[in-house]
């Protein structure tokens, strides 16, 4: 059995809404992401496989917050949440900060892809440039000693966004999920503890340079 096989059958069996559901698991395993009570949002969240880990991550008393402009059906989890929107749109941003609250998150998770041309330069730079975003997000919504992570794939700009990462947090580590297809150039980069609360400007969120 292939381990795409694998993943999309037990994600059946298991109840979740995608395969990707395992990735999330692995990470939190390799990294340490959740703990009971958090407060996390998931940038790009449908179909919904990580939202669902995440609210078994953090409990009862947690909170799951998914933003995505395509629809998530709605979740059998009264800590879940969802968001339909762009997250280059200031309403969606105002939405998702109204939401989260003055605390701010405790982990910012991005699975976010960009729609794919078939050419692996083109599809690298948007895939970087998504992570860019999800990593202005997590900047303005993490206080210290919060959690980022962003699917990117792997190509000549990543060392370029793990040092700017790495500015942000304590460390950060590259992580390679089993459950990621074996074709898949996918990597994600996790950002463990920011290092210092973020500054909002007139309650804005910064502007992600292309």
């Amino acid at each position: 059995m292939t381990g795409k096989d694998q993943y999309y059958n037990r994600a059946k069996q298991e109840g979740y809404r995608a395969r990707s559901a395992y990735k999330l698991k692995q990470l939190d395993d390799a990294a340490g992401l959740f703990g009971p009570g958090n407060t996390v949002v998931d940038l790009g969240a449908a179909p919904g496989g990580w939202l669902q880990v995440a609210a078994e991550a953090v409990g009862e008393t947690g909170t799951v917050v998914g933003v995505d402009f395509q629809r998530i059906d709605e979740l059998d989890a009264d800590t879940v949440e969802t968001i339909r929107g762009d997250m280059t749109d200031d309403d969606t941003k105002d939405r998702l900060r109204d939401r989260i609250g003055a605390d701010g998150a405790d982990v910012v998770l991005s699975d976010m892809a960009p729609d794919m041309t078939g050419e692996y330069s083109v599809d690298h730079a948007r895939s970087v440039h998504l992570a860019r975003q999800a990593l202005s997000v997590a900047l303005e919504l993490l206080p210290a000693g919060g959690d980022f992570a962003a699917k990117v794939f792997d190509g000549r700009d990543v060392d370029d966004l793990r040092t700017d990462i790495d500015a942000e947090f304590e460390y950060v580590r590259t992580v390679h999920p089993d459950a990621s297809r074996d074709s898949s150039s996918a990597l994600y980069l996790v950002g463990k503890h920011r290092i210092t609360a973020p500054v909002q400007e007139r309650g804005e969120f910064n502007a992600v340079r292309p």
